[in-house]
């Protein structure tokens, strides 16, 4: 490894610590090292190899980004759509930051690292920056409805995030408000409801739905493998849908 990949390795390294940290300066020092005579302009993507706290803000974000994908022990391809959309749209980086970005990403997957300790060293690195604290929950936001529903743990993570940067709660609602609206959306159509349907006539969908696809309902059927899984599902997303309903509708 050359001295600037030791150089930029070794500060990603010690911003994350442990095995993730590890990896990540690995790879980003292999990126560098790798173009060095070609001089590799990461900061065409935004981040400049002498400002390590471009750096923290690149690991970082990624890093919490996954955590919330994962909270609910699955990551869809919905989910990797709106995360390319934000390296793309959001970001503007190039094709071999968004590599290295989907990188840490996975391995952050797989970190054993409280959500918590990323949110809290991101505050720490850019509390002069409170823009970027709401592009971050608005970046976690978007990915959190990506599914078409508002997860209970991934709001719970998002919330907390909030509180760690400091955003206010309207300044939180206000950003949750943008996204859960078209979560909801999605979220009628789970129930085969409509945003115009009463809310007997929802409550009374959802008891429906999750008569049909309840795991208990499934058992007692002898049903193919393939069916309970989609079944149980399903029922995920029947439960997931009427929490964004619930939620959007004060039930």
């Amino acid at each position: 490894m050359g001295w600037m990949g030791k150089m930029v390795g070794g500060g990603i390294g010690f911003v994350l610590g442990g095995p993730l940290g590890a990896l990540a300066g690995a790879a980003f020092g292999h990126m560098f090292d790798s173009d060095e005579n070609r001089q590799v302009r990461v900061d065409d993507a935004g981040f400049s190899p002498a400002d390590s706290g471009q750096f923290t803000f690149f690991v970082n974000a990624f890093s919490m980004l996954a955590k919330i994908a994962r909270v609910d022990g699955r990551v869809t391809s919905a989910e990797v759509n709106v995360l390319r959309a934000f390296m793309i749209r959001d970001l503007r980086l190039n094709v071999q930051s968004r590599m290295m970005a989907e990188q840490i990403f996975n391995k952050a997957l797989k970190d054993s690292r409280p959500f918590s300790s990323f949110a809290h060293q991101f505050k720490k690195e850019f509390r002069d920056s409170p823009e970027l604290f709401e592009l971050m929950i608005d970046a976690m936001m978007r990915l959190a409805v990506a599914d078409g529903a508002l997860h209970r743990n991934k709001e719970a993570l998002i919330s907390s995030a909030s509180k760690i940067f400091g955003l206010s709660e309207a300044k939180y609602r206000t950003i949750r408000s943008r996204h859960a609206k078209a979560a909801a959306g999605d979220a009628y159509k789970v129930l085969d409801c409509s945003p115009d349907d009463s809310n007997e006539t929802i409550k009374k969908q959802y008891r429906k739905k999750v008569k049909e696809y309840h795991p208990d309902t499934i058992a007692s059927k002898d049903l193919p493998e393939d069916f309970i899984a989609y079944a149980n599902n399903r029922f995920r997303e029947v439960q997931e849908a009427w929490d964004t309903i619930r939620r959007e509708r004060g039930l």
